[in-house]
């Protein structure tokens, strides 16, 4: 009994650390009731009532658009802490995240494909008077609210897109397929007792639905999320450096019909008035909005999604095998109990 269970609790370490903590029996029924309406409406109320104070105490000093872009954050932020706190999610988060940085070599030329096309389309808006002038325009509240905006399209592409790269992973478990994906890992041993009595394993049997499909979904989701974010942010930084060498405050206020505002602080006394509050904003909307056009493109690219998207799915088509394995070693554990 003993040595079955500790290959099962083996095993669900190994899943945990893989960034699939839903994968693993306990954890999925912690968050299934995490989910239930009895405890999850109560986390929005509370959400709901913090963001709205957030709103008011902002929108008393900076306005609406201010207030409208509190609320959302703190709402965003306490769903955020009890999706850490209850539904295990930083676990997910965490691997994604490292599994991202890891592949850093795949990532750039990947991003190189894109990129080019990108920064001769965006640095033609970033000299456009129309452009600084609506952007440069953004006080803090709207800006922010645009870029949540520009965020959530993003995030709502890539849900209704990503579960089509999974459509692969729950297909029949070939016994060879079972026994690579399980070597290495604690659940070798069974994965070949179940290779010694089948040749493969059903489509019923290896189909992933319910939260496990979630937790293939946030993997893939935070993945991208994280490649789009190092993306904008490499775009900000371009073009803080561009409009520091090329953009002269006395042509900006011609674009703007007024002055513009040089940064206080030792920035602002180094670069005088070409680190402008103005630049920080175009730079800010131009980010946010690249972005949101790599986030199309990263899934609409055919050989973007072959190249990146086939490493991760390996990976994801590795774990559902062994969660073959897994299903077999708790009923050997369940059996030496009833034994």
């Amino acid at each position: 009994m003993t040595g079955a269970r500790d290959d099962v609790a083996a095993a669900e370490r190994w899943f945990v650390e893989h960034g699939l903590p839903y994968f693993v029996d306990d954890y999925r029924a912690a968050v299934a009731r995490g989910l239930r309406r009895p405890r999850l409406v109560p986390a929005v109320a509370v959400a709901v009532v913090v963001a709205a104070v957030a709103g008011l105490v902002t929108g008393a000093w900076l306005g609406v658009a201010s207030a409208l872009g509190a609320a959302l954050t703190v709402f965003g932020v306490v769903l955020a802490v009890y999706a850490v706190a209850v539904l295990r999610a930083w676990l997910i988060v965490g691997w994604a995240i490292r599994r991202t940085f890891r592949s850093m070599g795949l990532m750039l030329p990947l991003v190189t494909r894109a990129l080019p096309l990108l920064l001769l389309f965006i640095t033609f808006l970033f000299i456009n008077t129309e452009v600084w002038q609506v952007a440069a325009s953004l006080d803090g509240g709207v800006l922010w609210v645009t870029v949540l905006l520009f965020a959530a399209i993003a995030v709502g592409f890539l849900l209704t897109r990503l579960p089509e790269e999974l459509d692969s992973v729950d297909d029949e478990v070939e016994a060879a397929q079972l026994i690579e994906a399980c070597t290495g890992t604690p659940l070798e041993p069974a994965a070949r007792r179940i290779a010694a009595r089948v040749d493969r394993v059903g489509a019923v049997d290896a189909e992933v639905s319910g939260l496990q499909k979630a937790n293939l979904v946030l993997v893939l989701l935070v993945a991208q999320a994280v490649q789009v974010l190092l993306l904008a942010l490499a775009v900000f930084a371009f073009f803080i450096v561009f409009g520091l060498v090329a953009m002269e405050p006395e042509v900006l206020q011609l674009w703007l019909a007024h002055p513009v505002h040089a940064l206080d602080g030792p920035l602002g006394h180094l670069f005088g008035q070409r680190l402008s509050l103005e630049l920080l904003r175009v730079s800010t909307f131009l980010a946010a909005f690249s972005g949101l056009y790599f986030t199309v493109y990263a899934v609409t690219d055919e050989l973007y999604r072959r190249q990146f998207f086939s490493v991760v799915i390996r990976e994801l088509e590795r774990a559902v095998s062994a969660r073959v394995a897994y299903r077999s070693l708790r009923d050997e554990d369940r059996d030496e109990d009833l034994a």
